[in-house]
């Protein structure tokens, strides 16, 4: 897709050291298995989860033979109980929760007049609804294990420039963007902290078979470094906000691209 080299990977410096975390969609490829490796690269304790069970399981081995403090657990983020299954066994493996990163989707091309409900739906129900499932479980424990923690939600570009074919994704993305200010400014009583990324494109072998050469050409061109982001760029990120380095940012949409506008 490009021939821009892209950086070195940075190695883990202890940010998240003791800490404890659960992340959705996790399941090896994309953000959310980057950022799940990130997590232990920085210390934390972690519990990976996502909808395709066997996929989970295989990445939890391959993380597990590399570090200590990762379990996994399949979880659909369109069913309640699934959702608080997941939160409930994170807390009765580590005690407590701290970090929380939501980072299921669903995404899919249709032009909005021949978009049926259904689509719709999906991807909204995905997309928004389980972030709402995950960030309402996660301001629970956290509240009621005595305040503090972090949640990190994963937007997208699309939720604040158009796309054609995307009305169903842009909508559920700028949703979560609207969840993560409102949820930010409710957490903030009890020392909860939440914001969210926005990348672009984040290449990843899923995206490959889901996705057009013309689009993601065309995306790739768009970007200021002319190349596409590294899934662990978007990680690190997201580490940085679930770090103390990030100790006075909330409510805030972090863009890992240059396409936001």
């Amino acid at each position: 897709m490009t021939d821009v080299e892209g950086p070195a990977y940075v190695p883990g410096h202890g940010l998240l050291k003791g800490r404890t975390a659960v992340i959705t969609a996790a399941a090896g490829a994309g953000i959310g298995g980057a950022t799940a490796r990130r997590f232990l690269e920085e210390g934390a304790r972690v519990l990976i989860s996502d909808a395709h069970a066997r996929r989970l399981k295989e990445y939890e081995g391959e993380l597990a033979a590399e570090f200590e403090g990762v379990a996994a657990l399949a979880c659909d983020v369109t069913d309640e109980a699934q959702v608080q299954a997941l939160f409930d066994a994170a807390q009765q493996l580590h005690g407590r929760l701290d970090i929380v990163v939501n980072n299921a989707g669903l995404g899919g091309t249709s032009d909005l007049a021949d978009m049926t409900d259904e689509q719709w739906s999906r991807v909204l129900d995905v997309t928004l609804n389980g972030t709402f499932r995950c960030t309402r479980a996660a301001l629970r424990a956290m509240r009621e294990s005595g305040g503090g923690g972090v949640v990190v939600n994963n937007a997208s570009v699309v939720g604040w420039r158009a796309q054609a074919g995307q009305a169903h994704y842009a909508a559920a993305k700028a949703g979560v963007m609207a969840l993560t200010r409102c949820a930010a400014m409710e957490a903030a009583e009890y020392g909860v902290r939440v914001n969210a990324v926005s990348p672009s494109l984040a290449m990843h072998p899923h995206l490959v078979k889901v996705t057009s050469p013309e689009l993601l050409e065309e995306l790739t061109e768009r970007e200021a470094f002319g190349r596409y982001a590294e899934p662990w760029e978007v990680a690190n990120v997201i580490v940085f906000l679930a770090s103390g380095y990030s100790s006075y940012m909330t409510g805030e949409v972090v863009s890992v691209s240059s396409q936001h506008a």
